[in-house]
């Protein structure tokens, strides 16, 4: 996006451009796709936010449920299992990648550092929930920022994007931004929230009326509104918080059909998060609604799970956008959300425990030393090397098959 809508179309400043990002990272849900909203509502005002919206997730969206079909209906390919033996221990060592990645950037004060371990000690060990985690480290950021604020106040760093000049960038942005159509306003707001609140619901409502409250497909709508509250971090914070309710609580896939879908996200366009239609597709095949075909069930399933997902994502950025100003230069919320980024850190940890006990070591079986071996090889050629992320995961894929040839 910086380098498309800043450096190359020079739709929009970079002052602005790093103004709408940091709006984005104190939101929860998919900042990404919340950045792609932002930028088209500043150029184009509802319907600009609405078209670059959808538009940034219905490919991959689509994409995403023909690589689902394919994989209930082949799981047992050989090459398919072989495919996914490599590509998942790749993921393994990816979602440690990140963890040294944000962790380099995030965690610079020993507060910091405590409140990492803290988060990884309470969420692996005591199982402790990711929404607790996230208030918790909120409002200790804020307290940090009254009471020990050079612990918790972290200087802005400087981006490597191109400065433009304010010549460069669009008067017709400038004027619109501040213009007394986008004035924030009390009528403004609940209109926003009636509109987006009504068609966030909806489906639920609907799905509760055809199949009764208690349908697979009314539990996944309310689990993913309430995880699209709760993913403050982007999708590696979130993962942890839905592979523990999905797999271990609902019963919608089992974690080695976890990692799968990871892996699926991982190498196809489009944000991260959209693993979580995954989720969505298994869960309606394991477990269909009456009078609906698993095929149907699944694919009810997957759109009920992206629509709740990132309908959210427009409610924040058309409620919140006027008021982006106001938030500049607040140091206790820049605190605040200091602390969060740390403690999603010790999150996103957790996160490579579990699918590195998944994958190399899974339950009722020995170590896979072939396993280790490709995590270990696609950790240093991503981290060490700078390697591109979709040529190690064709690499450990194609490894992957080639071992199960061998094996026979």
């Amino acid at each position: 996006m910086q380098t498309e809508l800043v450096e190359r179309n020079k739709w929009i400043g970079q002052e602005r451009f790093l103004h709408a990002l940091n709006f984005c990272m104190l939101l929860p849900g998919p900042e990404a796709q919340q950045l792609a909203i932002y930028c088209g509502w500043l150029l184009h005002r509802t319907w600009g936010g609405i078209v670059a919206g959808v538009l940034f997730v219905l490919p991959s969206a689509f994409l995403l449920w023909g690589l689902s079909y394919l994989y209930v209906m082949h799981a047992d390919w050989p090459v398919l299992a072989g495919f996914f033996s490599g590509l998942k221990p790749a993921v393994v060592a990816v979602v440690v990648a990140a963890v040294l990645r944000i962790g380099g950037k995030a965690l610079k004060t020993p507060a910091h550092r405590a409140i990492a371990a803290t988060a990884f000690g309470l969420i692996f060990g005591l199982g402790v929930g990711f929404p607790w985690i996230v208030a918790g480290a909120l409002v200790l950021g804020w307290l940090g920022s009254r009471f020990w604020p050079t612990q918790f106040t972290l200087r802005q760093e400087h981006h490597t994007g191109k400065n433009l000049p304010a010549s460069e960038e669009r008067e017709t942005i400038i004027d619109e931004a501040q213009s007394d159509g986008v004035a924030p306003s009390w009528a403004r707001a609940c209109r926003v929230v009636a509109v987006c609140g009504v068609l966030w619901i909806a489906p639920i409502v609907a799905a509760a009326w055809v199949f009764g409250p208690n349908s697979t497909l009314v539990a996944q709508g309310g689990f993913f509104s309430r995880a699209a509250m709760v993913t403050f971090g982007g999708a590696y914070a979130v993962l942890p918080y839905v592979a523990q309710q999905a797999v271990e609580t609902h019963g919608w896939l089992s974690g080695t059909q976890m990692l799968d879908g990871l892996a699926f996200a991982e190498t196809t366009p489009g944000p991260l998060i959209m693993v979580l239609q995954f989720v969505g597709f298994m869960g309606g095949w394991a477990h269909p609604d009456a009078g609906l075909s698993p095929l149907m069930a699944a694919t009810l399933g997957a759109a009920m799970t992206t629509w709740v997902t990132f309908v959210p994502c427009f409610l924040w950025i058309f409620l919140g956008a006027p008021y982006i100003e106001r938030l500049r230069g607040n140091a206790a919320l820049g605190a605040a959300l200091s602390a969060v980024t740390a403690a999603v850190v010790g999150v996103i940890l957790n996160l490579a425990v579990w699918f590195a006990g998944q994958v190399w070591h899974p339950t009722g079986s020995g170590w896979n030393g072939f396993a280790l071996a490709v995590s270990v090889t696609a950790f240093v050629a991503l981290h060490r090397f700078k390697a591109n992320l979709i040529a190690v995961l064709a690499a450990s894929g194609a490894a992957g098959v080639l071992w199960a040839w061998l094996l026979g």
